[in-house]
């Protein structure tokens, strides 16, 4: 095992080499990039926070070698390995590595994978569309550097890092960037790292949709469940895939307590759904109110084509009205997978709250489905740009009103479409295979992950 510090070590097999220029490239579609030293140096901001490198190489799940990076009881330091490679233009790439990370209390903090797609003079590459989703509409945003994800864990501690990724046309060469940031005795370790140019990935479509509608007759669920058949109907003939309906809708004017419209989950209201989901082959979002035993809940119900209940989320944050009409929170953040992406949910007051759509995006949720009385719409847009997801709502106020919309909100925090009269279904396609990206961030929902911060509980 070697040990090194400083910026400028190029480690090969058997010798150290150092350098001042950056690594030179390695010309393959399909590279490995840590088995092996030859290639890599360390580097970091600055000299006096550089923690120390070393090989392992027997290191990694697959003993083939394991760069790693290690503090001393100092925190605050930071330091990578680097390399760079050619790539092509325009095409697509794979990257992936395995990551091993101890004593550090945030991993997902700590341990960084970066690549910059570089043009032939060694600067940023440009994307070769126009960025239309931000405030400088009309230019081709530089290429940010990107931040594969977490992904699965292995054994002994290891868990994959990856992404894929379509380059810039005028990318030729990658840097590859692995990292250790900042905290006190702590080490990472990374290895199997390879960079593999890939087919273009089929897109993700989804065709999203809300209703705008309050369901004024009747007083029982089942008049009030009845009501929603012919607007599902329309989603449908839209070749909706999701359809998002308002929040507790067999309560709104029933003239009956919270209790007294509660039942169980799943159970008349979400088998009648259940039966318009499979009819028309998508997916609900019902707001409904659910008893468990002696507990009411308010809660958003996500039913499948199969007809079937696919899970529900317990609203979190309640307001006074329903505390004080004896409603519980839930305590829980569920998301689920649908055959379009993932899905999450929250309700009304939760809109007010950014740390419920924050928790359900870092549980993977691409698109959160939101049945709301009543909210300022500035937040809904801020849950959706906070998060870059797609936030669908549908609300009972009317448009007159300056306040919430039934709308359909894109990554970019934008109203996608927007329901004007009562009545009406709206339906917007998105791709949840494209990022959405901005100037001087790229992908932020790839950068969110790295460097939200760490949360721990006041103490009172």
């Amino acid at each position: 095992m070697r040990f090194f510090n400083g910026t400028a070590a190029l480690l090969c097999p058997g010798i150290l080499v150092l350098l001042t220029a950056s690594a030179s490239c390695q010309d393959t579609e399909s590279v490995s990039l840590s088995n092996s030293t030859e290639g890599w140096k360390s580097g970091g901001p600055r000299n006096e926070i550089l923690p120390a490198f070393e090989f392992d190489p027997a290191g990694g799940p697959s003993k083939k070698g394991a760069l790693r990076i290690k503090s001393d009881h100092r925190d605050g330091l930071h330091g990578w390995w680097e390399t760079t490679v050619s790539v092509d233009g325009g095409h697509w790439y794979r990257f992936h590595a395995v990551c091993n990370v101890t004593g550090a209390e945030c991993p997902r903090r700590a341990a960084v994978a970066r690549i910059f797609w570089q043009d032939e003079t060694g600067g940023a590459a440009r994307h070769d569309f126009e960025a239309t989703t931000t405030f400088r509409e009309g230019e081709r945003p530089s290429a940010e550097p990107e931040y594969p994800s977490d992904g699965p864990a292995l054994a002994n501690g290891w868990y994959e890092v990856a992404g894929q990724y379509r380059l810039p046309a005028n990318a030729t060469k990658a840097r590859i960037e692995l990292s250790f940031r900042w905290p006190a005795n702590a080490t990472v370790e990374w290895s199997d790292v390879t960079l593999s140019r890939v087919p273009a990935p089929s897109p993700r479509t989804a065709r999203l949709a809300a209703v705008h509608y309050c369901p004024a007759e009747g007083t029982t669920s089942a008049e009030k469940c009845k009501q929603f058949a012919p607007l599902i109907a329309q989603a449908a003939e839209q070749k909706a895939d999701l359809v998002v309906l308002p929040e507790t809708l067999t309560y709104y004017g029933s003239n009956r307590t919270y209790a007294e419209c509660a039942e169980t989950i799943p159970g008349p209201s979400t088998e009648y759904f259940g039966k318009l989901a499979a009819q028309h082959n998508l997916y609900l979002v019902v707001g409904l109110l659910e008893r468990d035993e002696h507990r009411i809940f308010n809660v958003a119900v996500l039913i499948g084509p199969d007809g079937k209940v696919q899970g529900k989320y317990r609203k979190v944050t309640l307001p006074r009205g329903e505390i004080d009409g004896g409603v519980m929170p839930g305590n829980d953040f569920p998301v689920f997978e649908t055959r379009f992406g993932n899905v999450g949910m929250m309700v009304c007051y939760d809109g007010f709250y950014p740390e419920v759509a924050r928790e359900l995006s870092n549980r993977g949720a691409e698109v959160i489905a939101f049945p709301v009385w009543g909210c300022n719409p500035l937040l809904a847009s801020a849950r959706a740009c906070e998060n870059h997801a797609f936030v669908v709502s549908s609300t009972y106020c009317d448009r007159s009103m300056n306040w919430m919309t039934t709308s359909i909100f894109g990554r970019d925090g934008r109203p996608l479409k927007t329901a004007e009269n009562w009545g009406d279904v709206i339906v917007t396609e998105v791709d949840l295979s494209q990022p959405t990206i901005w100037h001087s961030l790229g992908d932020f929902r790839a950068e969110v992950q790295r460097h939200r911060p760490m949360v721990k509980p006041l103490i009172p």
